[in-house]
């Protein structure tokens, strides 16, 4: 029995897949509200109903190219955490530079909320940082450690999409990861550090799961550990 919700479904998919081939065939620019609706054989106000507005719908089509993407690699996350991170890092830049049209889209966005293709990226990166602090490897607090790694993976993506393909330097990527993981690990894999920031970072990790304080006690101690890391990190 097809239900109203299957139908609903199905238009939604066939709306994300033109828009998605409007994107790979012709470019960002085509991809206007019109243009998806004429190649959906949709109205335009289906488009506004199924994803509230363009910025939703680049949302679901940045999410259908990932996926689709994603389905067809494989990023252990298990094992050394420099050496997960180093596999995501490569991943994110390879995606990038495929596909090229989807980044300027979600470029385009400008600023305010960002599109929930760049909040799930973040979710993975987070948890990657997130294994390196519970080794003991990093020496600036968790937040720092994303946002650099995120800012320094989007700006190497932008930079080599800037450049005309055959000119591209493909070792960019590699070299600006090393200077990322040279200013936010505290040592290597091996050997984890026990500098203050080492262990501050670390104890931040299980501050959640300590017995015998209150909520009120935790984020205490967690303002208290925050402001340590970030009078000490250069």
């Amino acid at each position: 029995m097809v239900t109203t919700q299957d139908t609903r479904d199905d238009v939604r998919a066939g709306i994300v897949s033109a828009a998605t081939q409007l994107l790979r065939e012709k470019g960002a620019n085509a991809v206007t509200t019109r243009a998806v609706a004429q190649a959906a054989g949709v109205q335009a106000p289906t488009i506004y109903r199924l994803f509230g507005d363009k910025d939703g719908l680049i949302d679901a089509v940045a999410e259908h190219v990932m996926a689709t993407y994603v389905s067809g690699k494989s990023v252990a996350a298990d094992g050394d955490p420099v050496a997960d991170l180093r596999a995501g890092w490569r991943a994110h830049v390879e995606f990038g530079l495929t596909n090229p049209e989807l980044y300027a889209l979600i470029a385009a966005r400008g600023s305010g909320t960002p599109s929930r293709a760049t909040i799930a990226g973040l979710d993975v990166l987070r948890r990657r940082v997130r294994r390196l602090a519970t080794a003991g490897l990093l020496r600036v607090d968790e937040e720092r450690a994303l946002m650099m790694i995120h800012s320094a993976g989007n700006g190497t993506i932008l930079t080599l999409l800037g450049m005309p393909t055959g000119q591209r330097d493909l070792g960019l990527g590699e070299a600006m990861l090393d200077a990322v993981l040279t200013s936010i690990l505290a040592t290597t894999p091996a050997t984890p550090d026990t500098t203050t920031n080492a262990v501050a970072v670390t104890f931040a990790t299980v501050l959640p799961d300590l017995p015998g304080l209150t909520d009120a006690e935790r984020a205490l101690m967690a303002e208290w550990l925050h402001r340590s890391l970030t009078h000490q990190t250069p």
